[in-house]
């Protein structure tokens, strides 16, 4: 989500320039920085901004230079009249000090100032357009960053799909190689009773082993989420991918854990430790995607 883009230009006695930086962020959060006669557009530049951008810290710099002075303040002359009046009548309550122009312009309401809303609308045109060509120009680096970072989460996908296909070849050798354990161990046991195993009582036994580590439904549903993980980084997706892809990492790793607790076999386990660490990394660049 890290991208920049500026466009200026010149035109009617006056120069502006649009400047605007992005970086990761969960949501989206735009920092304006604009000069006091544009403070009436701030809601109309956010609102042009969040239309083009889903997330990110989005940082919008306005520059605005007149070449020439078109408006000046005015003086409020009837407001300047009251006050003098006032000042004058108060000078028997012991007040004699020499009232002085200066100090009479300083006064709430004396001058007043409408050149910030002539300027702003007057600039409004300008600064909505280079707005959009500096949101253009963002947008474009941030697509180039974006096709290196589709490129790193496939990797990771594939990663997981590898492993997962390793797990789900392995599972049913584990419930095998249990029963041989289990029928070793009994006879043992029993030899020295001088008794036998029954089959019965071995089959008994599988069955509640095999139903307790059960991970079918879970490497179905592991399986299912690799699959919506790779049509949400598909290029032809218009959908923003960047908070689905951070729900959808949270899903995966729910159930990589829970093949991890209800198998007690090392293989499928160091190959669960390999998912969760490429469920990870894709957590971790799920926050630069938009």
């Amino acid at each position: 989500m890290t991208g920049f883009g500026s466009a200026a230009r010149e035109q009617d006695g006056a120069r502006c320039s649009v400047e605007i930086r992005s970086v990761n962020n969960r949501f989206f959060k735009a920092t304006m920085r604009l000069p006091s006669d544009f403070d009436g557009l701030e809601p109309d530049i956010e609102s042009v901004v969040m239309r083009r951008l889903t997330r990110g810290s989005v940082t919008i710099t306005i520059r605005w230079t007149e070449i020439a002075t078109r408006n000046v303040a005015r003086i409020n002359v009837a407001a300047l009249e009251a006050y003098a009046e006032q000042l004058r009548n108060a000078a028997p309550a012991g007040l004699s000090q020499e009232i002085r122009i200066a100090d009479l312009l300083a006064l709430p309401g004396v001058v007043s100032d409408d050149r910030s809303a002539a300027v702003s609308e007057s600039a409004r045109p300008m600064v909505m357009k280079l707005l959009s060509e500096a949101c253009d120009a963002l947008i474009v680096m941030r697509e180039r960053e974006g096709d290196a970072l589709r490129a790193l989460l496939c990797e990771f996908g594939e990663q997981i799909q590898e492993r997962l296909d390793a797990v789900r070849v392995r599972a049913p050798a584990v419930v095998a190689s249990y029963q041989d354990r289990l029928r070793v161990r009994l006879a043992a046991a029993l030899k020295e009773l001088g008794s036998t195993v029954s089959d019965a009582d071995v089959i008994r036994e599988v069955a509640i082993f095999a139903e307790r580590s059960d991970i079918a439904e879970e490497i179905a549903r592991l399986g299912g989420h690799v699959e919506q993980f790779r049509s949400i980084i598909e290029p032809a997706n218009p959908q923003p991918a960047g908070r689905a892809l951070d729900f959808l990492a949270q899903e995966m790793l729910r159930e990589a854990n829970t093949i991890a607790s209800k198998s007690g076999d090392v293989e499928i386990s160091r190959r669960v430790v390999e998912i969760k660490t490429a469920i990870d990394r894709i957590k971790e660049q799920a926050q630069n995607a938009e």
